[in-house]
């Protein structure tokens, strides 16, 4: 399984920028590859994704959401991959966006672009985009409050 890590600071309280994470269906205007983010209930989400030609569909369960904190996942069908977002005040109007993915890549052409450090060029261009998205923002789109605890099985 690949490890990523990559962080960027937001010109935005902590607040905002936790609220707008939260809105996953949002994802596509800043995410290479992702098509549709449907969130189907409170902790699942559907995903639609094309990269390098190649759709594919799956499921991902929110595994954790503490507000102004952490959102945790873990992909359910498709694509293995887990990861978390952490979110840390700098200041009143600065927050530092960690995001620690980890993936296995399925099929050589992911393999490949593991490789050749695609995924991680994918991942701090993603984070970039998002600065771009929630800074150009008068206000989160929108946001979910509510918490979901860590499965102490897992």
């Amino acid at each position: 399984m690949a490890s990523h890590e990559t962080s960027i600071e937001v010109e935005r309280p902590v607040r905002t920028v936790y609220n707008q994470w939260t809105q996953f269906e949002t994802f596509p205007q800043f995410m290479g590859g992702v098509d549709k983010i449907t969130q189907t209930d409170t902790t699942h989400t559907h995903w639609v994704t094309k990269v390098g030609g190649v759709t594919r569909e799956f499921d991902a369960t929110i595994t954790e959401q503490t507000p102004d904190q952490r959102v945790a996942w873990r992909s359910d069908s498709g694509p293995t991959h887990a990861g978390v977002v952490t979110f840390h005040r700098i200041d009143d109007g600065r927050t530092k966006v960690m995001l620690q993915l980890e993936l296995d890549p399925e099929g050589f052409v992911e393999k490949a672009g593991e490789a050749l450090g695609v995924v991680q060029h994918q991942v701090k261009s993603d984070l970039d985009r998002f600065k771009s998205f929630i800074e150009s923002q008068p206000a989160e789109t929108g946001a979910w409050r509510g918490e979901v605890g860590q499965d102490p099985t897992s």
